[in-house]
Parts: structure tokens; sequence; C-alpha cells
């Protein structure tokens, strides 16, 4: 078996899943920037951030229908243009509506790649390393991640607006990714399935695996068409054979995401501001959180094909949910003083003289401080104070905060971060893998958009107790839903993977 080869393809088409993790996260050093630009609401906000996950449910739900008519390959090449277009624009922006439109455009991009790079690598792989192939694209999300927030510590301090540099570096990868797709083969299975082309296909397969991997593949996917339709419907996907894939599918989906970890991604400086820490700090901790992520996806990488899909996302959503419920108490037991130190650091003068009174006072919850500052402040100084000025008062284990959010972000890096792509591209039969991936891909979305939308405004009017306190509540419920539903697929081809859930169902 030729890994080399293999390898190296699968990376260049991981590359997407990098320029996805950097936009996800890159986002995150740009927030008090464009806020103070834009002069943004929470809802805006939340808006600005979310929106581009808009343009992933347009890339989700048009990605696998395109990508079976023209190619994996060529629907690549036309995200990391929109990666290079995003990236330049919203960089540029000068109002609100054209930076939205930029970002929109990014995430069509995102829609497009985290669904169709997983495709293409296991459609090449051979069963032995497709779980650890696949998962190269969730590494290289976490990568860039993890570069996003190195790349936004080192350009915070860069007079100006420092938000247009954040975000507008992604165009260098975006185009060294353009240019590398170029050297990648189309999908063997789809030039077989959709225009038949066999030797064209056993030429690509010989220098994945040799001449018997060849013969054996091409012999498994001419059986697979001869069995079904060569092109499914939405009508297809749907129906009662599907049920236990559609249960599967769509349950990781609501799960991956319900958790909260697109929150902790796009606002994690901002979580650890909330925790009491300086600018500096929370940029710091949000590099930590990149590496967590990083170092743990290599340890799923590592594990998935040797210890199997469900017995990690059992692991990782259990810690998931201690890990969850540990910033829950953190927060819960937070205490707020006034004092002359915590007063002197408010930097709206106004307000700072209307809370002078509250000198001394201590309060033992979020929702008691709110009660208390409220008679003494306007509703728009009222709102200032819990966007701005709460860290400034705020006595929490900060430490117990980390701990907590790198134990999560370990716990999803191993689990539901990589193991639900590798599932769904391995459990759709290959008939409606365009539409299953696009329409599963699209929901997935939708619940992200949903949790980012509304986390600064959870912050703001619940607090972080609630919040995290939701957030565990689900991983709870993943727990659960984990051990009732998904199956094993470690080893088996995609054939078999086929006929043992139709059986099922």
């Amino acid at each position: 078996m030729k890994k080399s080869y293999t390898i190296s393809i699968s990376l260049i088409v991981a590359m997407g899943g990098f320029l996805l993790g950097f936009d996800s996260a890159v986002i995150s050093g740009a927030v008090n920037g464009i806020r103070t630009y834009f002069e943004m609401s929470d809802w805006q906000l939340g808006f600005a951030v979310g929106c581009v996950i808009f343009g992933a449910m347009a890339g989700n739900i048009s990605a696998g229908p395109l990508s079976d008519k023209f190619g994996r390959k060529k629907i690549l090449i036309v995200t990391a243009m929109l990666f290079t277009v995003s990236a330049i624009w919203s960089a540029t922006a000068t109002d609100y509506i054209s930076f939205v439109i930029a970002r929109i455009i990014g995430g069509v991009g995102i829609g497009g790649a985290i669904l169709i790079a997983p495709i293409y690598i296991a459609e090449i792989a051979p069963p032995k390393l497709r779980g650890s192939l696949v998962s190269l694209n969730q590494l290289n999300i976490v990568l860039g991640i993890s570069v996003a927030y190195f790349s936004n510590y080192f350009l915070k301090d860069l007079p100006g607006e420092s938000w247009r540099w954040m975000l507008g570096v992604e165009a260098i990868p975006a185009l060294i990714y353009f240019f590398a797709l170029f050297l990648v083969p189309r999908s063997p299975r789809w030039l077989i399935q959709r225009l038949n082309e066999v030797v064209i296909a056993k030429k690509i397969l010989v220098k994945i695996g040799g001449e018997e991997f060849a013969d054996t593949t091409i012999g498994e996917i001419q059986r697979g068409i001869d069995k079904k339709e060569a092109k499914g419907t939405y009508a297809d996907f749907f129906s009662k054979r599907m049920s236990v894939i559609i249960i599967i599918a769509f349950g990781l989906a609501f799960f991956q995401q319900i958790t909260g970890i697109n929150a902790i991604f796009y606002y994690a400086p901002t979580i650890f501001e909330q925790a009491g820490g300086s600018t500096d700090a929370s940029f710091l901790q949000a590099i930590v959180v990149g590496l967590t992520n990083l170092v743990f996806t290599f340890v799923a990488i590592w594990f998935i094909d040797k210890l199997g899909r469900k017995p990690l996302l059992m692991i990782g959503t259990s810690a998931m949910a201690i890990a969850l419920t540990m910033a829950t108490l953190a927060f819960n037991n937070a205490t707020y003083s006034f004092n002359e130190t915590t007063i002197a650091k408010i930097g709206n003068a106004d307000i700072k003289s209307s809370l002078t009174p509250l000198n001394g006072s201590t309060f033992t919850s979020q929702s008691e401080l709110f009660a208390g500052v409220a008679p003494l402040l306007s509703e728009t100084q009222l709102l200032e104070f819990k966007q701005n000025e709460v860290k400034n008062f705020i006595s929490i284990n900060a430490n117990l905060v980390l701990i907590a959010i790198l134990l999560y972000v370990a716990a999803f890096a191993i689990s539901l971060g990589p193991v639900m792509w590798t599932m769904l591209s391995e459990i759709f039969p290959q008939n409606v893998k365009g539409i299953a991936i696009s329409v599963v891909g699209f929901f997935n979305s939708l619940v992200s958009y949903t949790v980012t939308q509304f986390f600064p405004w959870e912050l703001t009017n619940l607090g972080p107790t609630v919040t995290f306190a939701i957030y565990a509540g689900m991983a709870v419920l993943s727990v659960l839903f984990v051990y009732k539903y998904v199956i094993e697929t470690k080893g088996k081809t995609l054939e078999e993977v086929e006929e043992l859930l139709l059986i099922k169902s």
C-alpha cells in the first residue's frame, strides 16, 4: 500500500479544514474591534460573528449535489476561491452590511469544504486508513484554530485597526490551497459512478494501493452500482429504510454543536475576560485552548482506527459533561465586590460616579449584582455595565474555569469533533451521499448558528452560570444518545457499513 501518496493528497485536500478552522477562530480576536468600529449591539455582534454559518448552510445544501454532478475536486477549488474573496473583503469592509456579506461568502466556502473534503478523502482511502485520513481534515481544522489564536495574539497590538489584519491574513493560506488542489486527482469512486471512467480511476487507485487494491475496490464499486440506482433523491434519503442512518447522522450533527463548541472557539477571549482575566491574558489562554485542541486531535487520529468510533464518543461526551459542569460551578461560586480598586477600573466616568455608593458591597451571584446596580444606572448604562464592566468586579476560581474549558476542548477533540465527520463520510449509501451530507451539514450549521447568535445575549442576560449549565445538560444527553444509537464502523468497507445499517432499518 502506497501510504505516502494517499497521505499527501489527503493533506492537500484537508487544507480546506485549516481554512475552516482559521476562519472560525480568527473572529474571536476581532470581536472587540468590530463591535467598536461598527457600533454593534449584542444581537448585531452575534449576527456578525454567526452570519458566516448562514453562508455555511448555503454551502452545505449545495456542495453535495454539485460535487455529485461536477466532482469533488472542482467544488473544493471553488471553496478556496471563496475563502480568498471573503478574507480580503471582510478586512477592507467599511460598513456593517458589507462586512456581513463578506463573512457570508466565507461561510459558503466553509460549508463546502467541511462536507466535501471528508467525502473525497473517504473515497480515496483504504479501509484500514480511512478513519485516520478523514480525521486529517479535523486535524487541519484545529490547526487552523490554533494558528488563528497565535495570529490574533501577535497582531492585536498593531497600530490602528488591528482587526483588519487579523481577518485579512487568511487570504495567504487560501491562495496556497487554491493552487495546491490542482495537484490532486479526481475521486476514483466518483469517476466510476458518474462518468464510468474505469481506466482513469484504476490508474489513481493503483497509485494509492497497488494493482490488487485497485481491482478489489473497482469490483466493490461496480457491485454497489449494480445493487442500486445510479443517483438517489431526497425521497430516497428520507425513506424508511434509511431511518437508523438518519437518527445517527442528525443526532451526531445536533449534539456536536448544541454542547457549545463554537461558543468557546468564537468567543474564547471574551469568556476568559468574563472570568476576570486581562486582555493579554485572555488572548494567551485562547492560544492554550487552540493548542489543547490540536494535541488531542492527534490523540483522536491515533485511536480512531484502533479503539473505534463509539468508544471515543462515549469517553469524550462523558468528559465534556464533566468539564461543562465544572465551569458552571466555578461561575456559580463567583462573588462580585465593590471597593476603591474595582470601582477605579470602570471606564465610563458616569457609570463610575453612579456606582460609587456601592463601595464596600459584595454580591454572591451575577443576578444579585445586576439587581443591585440596576436602580443606579440608566438602561443604556446598565447594558454597557453588563457588556464591559462586570469582569472588573468578579472574584472567581479562574484556574478552575481554565481547566474546565481545556478539559472540554480536549474531550471534544477526541470525540464529536473528528468522529462525527468520519462517521458521516461512512454511513450514507453512495447513491444519496451527496444529498445526505448536504442536508445533515445544513442542519449542523443551523444548530451552530443558533448557539453562536445567542451566546453574547446569554452572557449578558442569563450570565455564564446558566449558559454553561445549559451546555452541560446537553452534553449529558449526548452521552445517552451515543450509548443508545451509534454503531461501530471501524475496519469496515463503505459497502459493509451500508449493508449493516440498512439491515438495521
